[in-house]
C-alpha cells in the first residue's frame, strides 16, 4: 500500500489536526512543506492542487486531494476505523463533532493569515489592532469551550469520555496556538487539563507544530 502524501505547514492548525490523527492511527504519510510566509500557497502549481490555496491537502491513492481538516478526519475515520477517534454512541459522536466544529469552523477561521492580512491591507488595521482581533477570536472560542467542557456531563479525561476524539484534536490545535500568539490561559483550566492530557500522548506530542520541519528552533 502506498503511503499517503500531505501538503502542510508547521504552523497550520488544520494540518496539525490531521497530523495527530495520522499518528494516532499509525498511518504512514509523507508531509511536503508549503512555505506560507513565502507565498508558496499562491503559486500556480499549488493552486492546481488546492484552488483555495490552503493546507492541508491529502493524497491517498488516485484521484484529487482531500482538503478541509474535518473532512479529512472523517475520511480517515471511515477508511481506518481500527483506532476510532469518534464515539460509537450517536449522541456522544454528535457532541464530539460539535466541540470540534466550535474550534475548526467558528474560531480558527477568524485568525488565519489570509484574514489577518486582509484586515491590515484593506481596512488599514494596525498590527496591534489586528492582534486585538486575533486575541478576541481565541478568547471567545476558549471561553465557550471551557464553559461547555466544565458543565456538560460528557466531559471526562478527554472532551468526550476517556478516549481521544476529533474534539480533542481540535482543542489541542487551538491550545497550542495560545503559546504561539501569547494568549493568557489561566481562565481555561478544563481546556488546559484536557490539552495537557492529550499532549502527554506520544503520537500527539510528535505532531506538535514546533517539532515539524520549518518551525523555529
Amino acid at each position: 500500500m502506498r503511503a499517503m502524501k500531505m501538503y502542510g505547514n508547521w504552523r497550520s492548525a488544520a494540518a496539525f489536526r490531521v497530523r495527530m490523527a495520522l499518528n494516532l492511527k499509525c498511518i504512514a504519510c509523507e508531509e511536503i512543506f508549503i512555505d506560507l510566509d513565502a507565498g508558496d500557497q499562491h503559486k500556480p502549481e499549488f493552486r492546481t492542487i488546492n484552488p483555495q490555496g490552503a493546507v492541508p491537502a491529502l493524497f491517498d491513492g488516485d484521484g484529487p486531494p482531500l482538503t478541509q481538516s474535518l473532512a479529512i478526519l472523517d475520511y480517515l475515520e471511515e477508511t481506518h476505523p481500527e483506532v476510532p477517534l469518534l464515539p460509537q454512541n450517536p449522541r456522544e459522536r454528535a457532541r464530539a463533532r460539535s466541540l470540534a466544529q466550535l474550534v475548526a469552523c467558528d474560531t480558527h477561521p477568524l485568525y488565519v493569515p489570509r484574514v489577518r492580512n486582509f484586515l491590515m491591507e484593506n481596512y488599514g488595521l494596525s498590527r496591534e489592532r489586528m492582534l486585538e482581533f486575533l486575541r478576541n477570536a481565541f478568547t471567545t472560542g476558549l471561553g465557550v469551550l471551557e464553559t461547555r467542557l466544565a458543565q456538560e456531563p460528557g466531559t471526562s479525561r478527554f472532551c468526550q469520555g476517556d478516549a481521544i476524539s476529533h474534539a480533542d484534536l481540535c482543542l489541542v490545535s487551538l491550545w497550542v496556538g495560545t503559546g504561539i500568539f501569547g494568549i493568557p490561559t489561566e481562565p481555561y483550566p478544563t481546556v488546559k487539563r484536557i490539552a495537557e492530557a492529550c499532549l502527554s500522548v506520544e503520537a500527539i506530542a510528535r505532531a506538535h507544530p514546533l517539532r515539524q520541519p520549518g518551525a523555529p528552533s
